[in-house]
């Protein structure tokens, strides 16, 4: 087997392998070289070359994603590293393992002018678990430098014993920093940085491993939630008898049934969860919007919580943001192993735990359910406008709403679905999803820029099929994620095209001026048909609901390739249907 003769990348790629980080994907360049070489070389690793590394990092973090641990970024140096940068803030924001590889020039060559250099140390601070900055050693330095030349290096000259020591020493202190690194990425579930410089030769290759570094084992610290803190939760959750629990962006599965279905057992208590919470229950309102948005201030009393209980991701519902950060309830607590945001500005507890370490420790503890009517209350009121929402689809006409119902009711069973951020995922709180679909969204920076490069990564390592569903804008910013050798067959995309960006008419403001239509709405005529010609899509059209319901029939039955469905529908009624709907179903 080939390896690079370079030492240092040796190392990383040994420690890699022996952490059992196998997806790599690479983005071509020079100085990334030895890296490439060896992972590309060993078949423990399965390897993806993108060229667009603001793509490659989406999709290594649908990967990533769905696996549930770490996948690799491979590139070159320079501006290279930045263009990963959309994609690690989304995986810091998200919790989802990335490992960030960046090949740099050694310190001598930085701020001197030479090409593709830049400040690469420590580059994503803001938004990083770990930075491991390596160091060249030794043998690399420059024969001819002077104040640039490395003071350890002058020092150590012609001392053939003290080299060597100094050499271990930064065996020793690489080892150690990129063992840090890939273990913070794994425990923590968070992106890390490695910056590794290289000297050239960048192409040299042995077959021969030279280095067998240290593997430094994560530590496992179990904590036990306190006993005390436990009977302090439960003294209040016997007290009072408005318990509100919302759950955010959660991977499926992740949380116990039985959990689930003994809280909707609790008259006292009412679980709102999001399209993209993945937790199922019919007592539970997964609409949120739904039910708050016509709601009057002597309603919004009523469904003011005594405790409010929140775990999962980042919440899409502004409505139930506002909501409760004026009705605030009197105690907040979040439950996470990492972070508890105060979104509400009300937060009193972060619970160091899981879900179902928390519920496990709680519910045995309750002998009875507090006496409440409200969950019953608001039950009755769900499904009024549940028939509501009804007799509004049956009533109006052809608009992204109606477009959504129909698609949502023909997705197949067990689908992974993947939801364009904006107008998309918020329309999608709106409908019930079948419990079979597991629903993913980059909701950690909610930016539009890597959802259909998420979906392909995601699809690539799924069993299920993977249907993306996506406005026009979202589509044609992430477009260069069709060029990829790695879409399987029966990948689905879903643009939904009214011609801009949509959720801005509904905004405050004049939409109907030619500025409001440059600058915000950034009206156009384009279409996907040429982009799926070039990069061998199968393309569907639909422009009323006949033609919708057509293609329906077939858009997800197996294919020799992958198939992309656009839907027009009309830019300036779309607003209209959606404020009237909130009217109608008040």
């Amino acid at each position: 087997m080939l390896y690079p003769k370079n030492l240092l990348a040796q190392t990383v790629i040994q420690l890699c392998k022996a952490k059992n980080v196998q997806h790599i994907v690479i983005s071509p360049g020079s100085r990334n070289a030895p890296l490439t070489i060896g992972f590309t070389n060993d078949p423990f690793f399965t390897c993806y070359s993108i060229v667009d590394e603001r793509c490659a990092g989406f999709f290594a973090l649908g990967i990533a994603q769905q696996l549930e641990s770490p996948v690799a970024l491979v590139c070159t140096s320079g501006s290279a590293l930045l263009n990963y940068y959309p994609a690690v803030a989304e995986a810091f924001y998200s919790d989802i393992p990335l490992i960030v590889l960046s090949a740099d020039r050694p310190n001598y060559l930085i701020g001197i002018g030479d090409g593709q250099t830049i400040n690469q140390k420590d580059v994503y601070a803001n938004h990083i678990l770990f930075s491991a900055n390596l160091k060249l050693n030794y043998e690399y330095a420059p024969k001819n430098s002077n104040e640039h030349e490395p003071a350890i290096i002058k020092s150590i000259e012609n001392k053939l014993e003290r080299m060597l020591g100094v050499k271990q020493e930064l065996d020793d202190e690489n080892e150690t920093k990129i063992n840090a690194a890939i273990n913070k990425a794994i425990s923590l579930k968070g992106p890390v940085h490695i910056n590794i410089p290289f000297e050239e030769p960048l192409y040299e290759t042995t077959d021969k491993l030279t280095v067998k570094p240290k593997v430094i084992d994560i530590e496992v610290r179990k904590k036990k939630i306190d006993d005390f803190f436990i009977q302090e939760c439960y003294d209040d959750w016997n007290t009072y008898s408005k318990k509100m629990i919302l759950v955010g962006a959660n991977q499926p599965n992740h949380v116990e049934q039985q959990i689930l279905d003994e809280l909707a057992k609790d008259s006292s208590v009412i679980v709102f969860n999001e399209t993209t919470s993945n937790i199922h229950n019919k007592q539970f309102f997964n609409s949120i919007d739904k039910l708050i948005a016509p709601l009057e201030e002597a309603d919004f009393h009523k469904l003011q919580p005594d405790i409010l209980v929140t775990f999962g991701g980042l919440i899409v519902s502004k409505k139930i943001k506002t909501f409760l950060r004026k009705f605030q309830p009197k105690h907040h607590w979040h439950i996470d192993k990492k972070n508890a945001n105060d979104t509400f500005f009300c937060l009193d507890k972060h619970i160091e735990a899981t879900p179902n370490q928390f519920f496990n420790s709680l519910l045995p503890r309750l002998t009875h359910f507090v006496k409440s009517d409200y969950r019953t209350y608001w039950g009755e009121i769900k499904l009024v406008r549940d028939q509501k929402h009804q007799e509004y689809l049956a009533d109006i006409l052809f608009s992204d709403f109606k477009v959504f119902d129909s698609v949502f009711q023909a997705l197949p069973e067990q689908t992974v679905l993947q939801l364009g951020n904006s107008s998309t995922v918020r329309y999608a709180q709106l409908f019930n999803l079948k419990k079979s679909i597991t629903v993913f969204c980059n909701r950690g920076t909610s930016g539009i820029d890597g959802s259909t490069s998420t979906a392909i990564g995601c699809s690539k390592v799924s069993k299920k099929q993977t249907t993306l569903i996506t406005g026009d804008l979202s589509f044609f910013y992430d477009s260069n994620a069709l060029w990829n050798n790695y879409i399987p067959n029966n990948f689905r995309i879903i643009v939904i095209n009214n011609q801009g960006g949509g959720i801005f008419r509904i905004l405050p403001g004049d939409k109907n001026s030619k500025k409001f239509e440059t600058y915000f709405e950034t009206a156009h005529n384009l279409t996907a048909k040429q982009l799926c010609k070039m990069y061998d899509f199968d393309y569907d059209v639909a422009a009323n609901e006949r033609q919708l319901k057509t293609q329906l029939k077939t858009f997800f039955e197996e294919s020799n390739q992958p198939k992309l469905l656009e839907i027009f529908t009309p830019r300036t009624l779309n607003d209209e249907v959606l404020l009237d709907y909130f009217k109608f179903i008040k």
